[in-house]
């Protein structure tokens, strides 16, 4: 993977940039000219040249971002304030997970994630949403294990490629927990996906579990999905709300012009839902878009719609996987 500029110096070419931090192209060049940092040289063919160094202040920008700080006040930050950054952001979340009931319990599954014991930890998983139940399976167990999953990776503890493992095996086994639940009724009809550029979807999994189970019929189109085809899914399956997740990580633009566009595309009587960690959401909340500051906030929601509509309420049931 990596390229050589001078003789004595490795380097590393954009691309492999991208796939190691996950930061686009784009984005590298415009911090380039914007922040001063990256300041890559040129190989033989003249290609932008990045030293393992310049990867791993990346990374570590990249977890920040993740976190929820702005590029404009870090990219430019030396990498040893950059990691003591790191290091307060993953203690103040950990401390925020050991506050919670499930918190002495996941270790075990972090040990899991860490010895890369894949169906084990599957197993572990899908056990114990037929011991708590859905609801309480994805409450009190899949988010403050996503946040700590998120903290050894601010931490440097695991490897991108470990919360890769850990994700897909999550993803899984909410889907079949989604599956397990009895017919949905007819409404409201959600349509749940995330804008281009946004490939987190874990978070979108966990709010159409809770929706499924308040009766709701959920029409999932994964992530990345381009505003039109959001728009003209809408129409063909005649959903009534749109749920959109999105990361710290995305950009603040693109959440609010996002929101904007598919605001003035869609019809006024279909809700636009909005959740995730994405700061701009509480900093400058879209006009005339429901935000969700969190996972239980979606039952109150729920309520909200089903009145406005006088549709009769619907209790949720904790049905195992």
């Amino acid at each position: 993977m990596s390229e050589f500029g001078q003789a004595s110096r490795p380097t590393v070419g954009i691309a492999a940039v991208e796939r190691d931090t996950g930061l686009s192209k784009d984005t590298l060049r415009v911090w380039e000219r914007r922040y001063g940092f990256p300041q890559p040289d040129r190989d033989a063919f003249g290609q932008r040249a990045y030293t393992p160094q310049d990867v791993d202040k990346l990374r570590v920008i990249r977890r920040l971002l993740d976190a929820g700080h702005r590029p404009g006040r870090i990219v430019a930050m030396p990498i040893a304030q950059l990691r003591a950054l790191s290091e307060t952001a993953a203690s103040a979340s950990g401390r925020v997970a050991a506050d919670n009931p499930a918190g002495p319990d996941l270790e075990r599954y972090l040990e899991l994630v860490r010895s890369h014991r894949i169906d084990d930890l599957r197993r572990a998983l899908s056990t114990a949403a037929l011991q708590f139940g859905i609801e309480r399976f994805v409450v009190d167990l899949c988010a403050p294990l996503n946040r700590s999953v998120g903290d050894r990776w601010a931490r440097g503890e695991l490897e991108i490629f470990e919360e890769h493992l850990y994700t897909e095996s999550m993803q899984v086994v909410l889907r079949s927990a989604i599956g397990s639940i009895p017919a949905p009724g007819e409404h409201p009809r959600v349509l749940l996906t995330t804008v281009p550029n946004e490939t987190h979807g874990l978070g979108l999994l966990m709010a159409e579990a809770l929706l499924a189970l308040d009766g709701c019929r959920c029409i999932s189109l994964g992530t990345q999905t381009p505003i039109g085809d959001v728009v003209r899914a809408v129409a063909a399956q005649r959903a009534e709300i749109v749920a959109l997740s999105f990361s710290a990580s995305l950009s603040p633009n693109l959440v609010v012009d996002g929101l904007a566009e598919l605001r003035a595309r869609l019809p006024v009587q279909v809700e636009i839902w909005a959740g995730g960690r994405c700061p701009i959401l509480k900093r400058r909340p879209p006009k005339d878009v429901t935000v969700l500051g969190g996972l239980d906030e979606i039952r109150g929601a729920l309520a909200r719609w089903r009145a406005l509509r006088g549709a009769p309420q619907t209790n949720s049931v904790s049905t195992p996987v």
